[in-house]
């Protein structure tokens, strides 16, 4: 399978946490699907300060994973939200 386009779309995503609303990344998205996984070579600004938990209520949000030989985060249901 063919890896995902480091450089990626020029759009950004704002991603919050669903529990108490506070901003986890700015996310270069493609696509107007759903948000099931986020690579993290297009992450463009990292809000959190461990690695998949939210920085203000301390849930977790999403696993690390590696998906076509590149890392990523995915998404657990319902945990997120985007605009």
């Amino acid at each position: 399978m063919a890896k995902p386009n480091k450089k990626g779309p020029s759009k950004t995503v704002d991603i919050y946490c669903s529990n108490c609303n506070s901003q986890l990344f700015k996310y270069r998205k493609a696509g107007k699907g759903a948000l099931v996984k986020c690579f993290k070579e297009r992450i463009s600004k990292d809000y959190t300060t461990s690695s998949c938990t939210c920085p203000n209520c301390e849930k977790q949000f999403a696993r690390e994973v590696i998906i076509r030989g590149t890392p990523a985060f995915k998404m657990i249901g319902g945990k997120v939200w985007f605009k």
